[in-house]
């Protein structure tokens, strides 16, 4: 059976991960829009985030844009490659019965 990423797995997170690896490598996404683009709250985006981060495969960077905060999320070269994999083993997987 191939080797599922469980952090990536988890339904949220692969679509975080799959919206930052479609930007070139050094492109970063803005906070509000992924928020918007998957309908999250605040909270329920920081949480999947904190969770990417701890495991170093997104990196966030906080600034202020006319004096009001902004976050942005780009991956790391680990999140890059462990998102390589994981998408890897889901074909696999979908593979099966060829």
């Amino acid at each position: 059976m191939a080797n599922l990423n469980k952090v990536i797995h988890q339904p949220v997170r692969l679509r975080i991960m799959a919206a930052l690896v479609a930007l070139q490598p050094d492109a970063q996404m803005e906070f509000t829009y992924l928020r918007d683009l998957f309908d999250l709250t605040d909270g329920n985006l920081g949480a999947h985030l904190r969770k990417l981060e701890e495991v170093d495969y997104v990196k966030l960077w906080k600034t202020f844009v006319a004096r009001k905060p902004r976050t942005y999320i780009s991956t790391t070269v680990k999140g890059r490659k462990a998102f390589e994999e994981h998408v890897t083993a889901l074909e696999r997987i979908l593979n099966i019965g060829d």
